[in-house]
């Protein structure tokens, strides 16, 4: 949620910028354009941007509601001025709503000042009660505009923009990412992050912020991750860091490992389009060096003892939304696999439920964004009970990994539509690589074991790269569907997760009722909802799995389609038993039972882009949704 970007320096480049860092230019306000364009992703609904520049008696700022385009289309018709310092903002409402007033940034000490804010500030109400009766005056509905007022005082009576921005820090409760600007330091941008994502980009005579990496790529790949509770500040020469206060502290150096060409559409009609074309070498990257020249797993940055991890009885997955439903799928692999008793929960209800955790307990945190507040309160909560967690995420730099005991890294590169595709199916991988690191740990497998289902595990990439290929009779079935107004979604064991993901990305993207069951319990209630016509996805186990699964699903789809639902079948090749009684079926390579997920999905995914698009709608960015949920 909210995309923040910022930026100091005169636009020359190398050295001679720092030379004339006190040179206006236009490049400050370029740089904070093509970062929101490039942060869009994270859904909004308002868009600003203020700049300073030498000589400037105050901010220049302009913020219009609705898309970027709005706010690029207020700037042409009214030009800002040259400068050396800009922050950009794009707002997902909050407190009050999406209105010019109300986006960001908001100016004070006589429009000197300009902030812009991501999160929320829990005790706005009585910090703004504080700031009235002191004769400050507020123009919008938002906790943002406070800490512009909290800010503009701290700063009169100290005279520095960062002694200021630590003084503001220390009085806000809640979640917050602070960046600011002040006509009286030019080349000056200081931001301040607390449980909200902030990273600086290092340049040559420039240097940027962010909310994530994708704000500044295409400037530079070498970065700066903030830990908690601290406060950085940028010129076009330097880059400070210091806690809260005023203590100097240090972040930890990376490189980007993705360029911006990654974050581009590459010719396809969307992202989403891209990404599900981008999945099979999501698969494929993210088992990349996962074993040793002894062909033994091994893991990104584990800092848990293997003894801890041995005397583990028992694993809780936490995650949100399509992450948690990676964590169902694990769930069958690694108890399968390790003989551990895996529970997945809900993050925004873990901490809430006096969950049973200890010592011996392995929570594993999903996130694609590594920001995910619930996830992070979770991670958080399970760590004050005394239990390790690793974290599966995609994002360097992230706040989740930094705080968890362990991290297993997703290589999937950027996923900027809302949606998730690509990011699903790496963390499905990656939590495999997991189950069977702990399989190989405790002796549940043997090394010639673990060894055939990496092998496996590798050539899913092929086999999804087939399923992408046949993706066109999946368009067309979604086309002429695309009046639909609810489908139904049936799964057993592993096909069980799947089935809630298609009906949650078909909830996404076209706006329609869709819900996943497990099939076993139709009888159970579900069965009403089956009449005339009604679309049914039915995800079909493996016939040379468990036989028993198979011959149950063939049954439900007999027992629905007695009761006229049109049922659309996803089937492994050469599986003739479902042929009678399939209105469509989508094929898939044959692959073992617990790897089918990577498979049976996609279909899934394909056939909800096609039906939104089919309506019209914007699969990159639904509405109401944001891809980074950063506030509780």
């Amino acid at each position: 949620m909210c995309g923040i970007v910022g930026y100091a320096g005169a636009g020359l480049g190398s050295s001679e910028a720092v030379d004339a860092e006190r040179l206006a230019s236009v490049r400050p306000l370029e740089v904070a354009l093509a970062g929101l364009k490039r942060l869009e992703y994270r859904g909004y609904d308002s868009a600003g941007v203020a700049l300073v520049g030498p000589g400037s008696a105050q901010a220049a700022f302009a913020k219009k509601a609705g898309k970027l385009d709005n706010l690029v289309s207020e700037i042409a018709a009214h030009p800002l001025p040259d400068a050396t310092a800009a922050i950009g903002h794009t707002r997902w409402a909050t407190h009050g709503g999406p209105t010019d007033v109300n986006a960001h940034p908001h100016l004070a000490d006589d429009d000197r000042l300009a902030v812009i804010h991501n999160g929320i500030i829990e005790n706005f109400s009585e910090l703004r009660a504080e700031l009235a009766a002191d004769g400050a005056v507020f123009l919008s509905d938002t906790d943002t505009e406070v800490a512009a007022q909290l800010l503009a005082r701290e700063y009169r009576a100290a005279g520095d923009l960062t002694a200021a921005m630590a003084a503001t820090a220390r009085r806000l409760d809640g979640t917050f990412t602070l960046l600011a600007v002040h006509a009286d330091a030019p080349d000056t941008v200081v931001g301040a992050r607390h449980d909200s994502p902030l990273v600086v980009g290092i340049g040559e005579g420039e240097n940027f912020l962010g909310s994530d990496v994708a704000a500044f790529v295409e400037h530079t790949k070498e970065a700066l991750e903030l830990g908690q509770d601290q406060i950085v500040t940028i010129t076009p020469g330097s880059v400070e860091v210091s806690d809260f206060d005023g203590n100097p502290a240090e972040g930890r150096r990376f490189t980007v490992d993705w360029d911006a060409a990654a974050a581009e559409k590459g010719g396809f009609e969307s992202f989403m389009d891209k990404e599900i074309h981008d999945q099979p070498h999501a698969v494929a990257d993210t088992l990349l060096g996962r074993t040793d020249t002894a062909g033994r797993i091994v893991l990104d940055d584990l800092r848990i003892d293997e003894s801890v991890l041995r005397s583990v009885d028992k694993i809780i997955v936490i995650a949100c939304g399509t992450a948690a439903y990676a964590g169902h799928v694990a769930k069958y692999a690694i108890e399968h696999w390790c003989r551990i008793p895996v529970e997945v929960e809900l993050a925004h209800e873990f901490r809430y439920r006096d969950p049973i955790v200890d010592e011996r307990t392995l929570v594993v945190a999903i996130s694609q964004s590594g920001e995910t507040m619930d996830t992070l309160m979770a991670v958080r909560h399970a760590r004050e009970q005394g239990a390790k967690v690793l974290a599966i995420v995609n994002t360097n730099g992230s706040t989740i990994p930094r705080e968890s005991d362990a991290v297993l890294y997703t290589h999937a590169g950027p996923e900027i539509a809302v949606a998730s595709t690509k990011a699903f199916l790496a963390q499905i991988t990656a939590a495999y690589v997991l189950g069977l690191y702990l399989a190989q740990l405790r002796g549940n497998k043997y090394p010639d074991e673990v060894t055939q289902i990496m092998d496996e595990l590798r050539d899913m990439a092929r086999k999804v790269q087939t399923v992408i290929e046949r993706g066109e009779y999946v368009r067309a079935t979604a086309r002429s569907m695309k009046d639909a107004d609810k489908v139904l979604f049936l799964g057993r064991h592993v096909g069980y997760p799947v089935a809630m993901e298609g009906a949650l990305k078909l909830k996404e993207l076209a706006y329609i009722h869709a819900e996943g069951f497990a099939a076993g319990e139709l009888k159970h209630g579900p069965i009403a909802l089956i009449d005339e016509g009604q679309p049914v996805f039915v995800v079909v186990p493996s016939p040379r799995g468990r036989d028993q699964l198979h011959s149950k699903m063939v049954s439900n789809i007999q027992e629905i389609r007695a009761r006229g639902a049109r049922t659309l079948v996803i089937a492994e090749d050469g599986d003739d038993a479902v042929r009678a009684y399939a209105d469509e079926i989508f094929w898939i390579p044959q692959a073992p039972s617990l790897l089918q997920p990577l498979l049976a999905v996609v279909p899934l995914q394909i056939f909800a882009m096609a039906l939104a698009s089919a309506k019209g709608l914007d699969v990159d960015q639904p509405r109401n949704l944001a891809k980074s949920v950063t506030v509780e």
